[in-house]
């Protein structure tokens, strides 16, 4: 059996996290931010071991001294094939670019969709970035709040069609969303496409956490959408799914001629900044990683279940619409306070570090954010933790 993949009679097969001990040896952020006494739940990096395709084709790299500069001409074939395998999206491997992460690729695309004082696009709360990759190409943050219904958060369409009436020149669409971990439903993205048209809006689609769906849910690219190639680039990676984040790949994927002069602009110089362990790395991830990550994807699951079941019997003053993709969970702490103080709280009392909500913009005001991809342990033990901050 794999390394970090266990089972028993009664269960699926789960992949096991690291021990503690291991984990705190990572000199990642993650682990490096907070003292030794601080349970990290913060940035999207996961527990788990590597994939064993990824490991093993980054360790015969080292062992051959492969070490030198990225060739990227594999890369489309293999992001095609995943993604006619998982979504039954037909893409064109010269279609496909590489970058060195989805946040260089989105400020390249704004550079060239844009002129300094335009307005971009976003829904709140987002991934804190966005707001950073829009201020460094001179241009200007037009917040769309997310709605907030029976259903959870989902795109305000109403909202989105009065904010393109203003003309963005790009709407830079989180799918699935970050936080909030909702996966956008075909008819929700094919309206955005109608409203983008109507209003000439150019999309640039971050699809980062794609390979991330929960049981139930099912992911729609937004090449997929008729009417959207014409309008619309996408950004993909592997670095969430296959914590491959700190190896620096991503792709750019076009499905129109026009949408494709755009990115032959950068293309040359972005691509040669991707990382060579990014490249390879990927194209394991890609082509020969489809058993792990439905192991993942059923831990994942689990682990997002576990963590509803915990906050509902320790938690109860919180409110959480689990998410149906990611591995992270917003956490409506607003009945602790406002701003980051439940996040102040949680860390100073109870030692477990969250990503404070309004780093996602003002609708993130009393929130948190917690990545559960972790063991069922820690995850226990944190929650256990933040009930602990709470008491009197």
């Amino acid at each position: 059996m794999a390394p970090g993949v266990g089972t028993n009679a009664d269960s699926p097969i789960e992949i096991q996290a690291d021990p503690i001990e291991v984990l705190r040896r990572r000199r990642s952020s993650k682990w490096r931010t907070h003292p030794p006494d601080v349970l990290p739940l913060t940035v999207a990096e996961m527990d788990y071991p590597l994939a064993p395709p990824v490991a093993e084709v980054l360790s015969e790299a080292l062992g051959r001294s492969d070490t030198g500069y990225p060739a990227t001409s594999e890369l489309g074939r293999a992001l095609a094939g995943f993604a006619d395998r998982r979504w039954s999206w037909c893409i064109e491997p010269d279609a496909v670019t590489a970058a060195p992460d989805v946040g260089v690729a989105v400020v390249e695309l704004l550079r060239a969709l844009t002129r300094p004082g335009d307005e971009v696009a976003i829904n709140t709360p987002v991934y804190p970035p966005f707001f950073d990759w829009i201020a460094e190409t001179g241009t200007r943050v037009l917040e769309v709040p997310l709605a907030d219904g029976a259903l959870g958060r989902h795109l305000d369409l109403d909202r989105l069609e009065t904010a393109f009436t203003r003309h963005p020149s790009v709407y830079l669409l989180c799918n699935p969303h970050n936080p909030v971990g909702r996966v956008h439903s075909r008819d929700e993205l094919e309206a955005v496409v109608r409203m983008a048209e109507r209003h000439d809006v150019t999309i640039i689609s971050d699809e980062i956490h794609a390979p991330l769906m929960l049981a139930g849910s099912t992911f729609t690219p937004m090449l997929t959408v008729p009417g959207a190639a014409g309008r619309t680039i996408s950004a993909l990676s592997a670095s969430k799914a296959w914590n491959l984040a700190g190896l620096k790949c991503a792709t750019v994927v076009t499905g129109s001629p026009a949408m494709a002069s755009i990115v032959e602009r950068f293309a040359y110089r972005v691509r040669l900044r991707a990382g060579h362990f990014g490249v390879i790395a990927t194209i394991a991830a890609l082509s020969d990683s489809d058993e792990w990550l439905d192991q993942l994807l059923s831990t994942l699951t689990r682990r997002r279940d576990q963590l509803g079941v915990l906050l509902a019997e320790r938690l109860p003053t919180l409110r959480c619409q689990l998410p149906e993709a990611t591995y992270l969970a917003w956490l409506d702490c607003r009945s602790v306070g406002s701003g980051s103080s439940p996040c102040d709280r949680f860390l100073e009392r109870g030692r477990v570090a969250l990503a404070p909500g309004p780093h996602f913009g003002a609708e993130g005001s009393g929130h948190v954010r917690l990545n559960f991809a972790t063991s069922p342990e820690l995850l226990e033990e944190a929650v256990d933790r933040m009930a602990r901050a709470l008491s009197p």
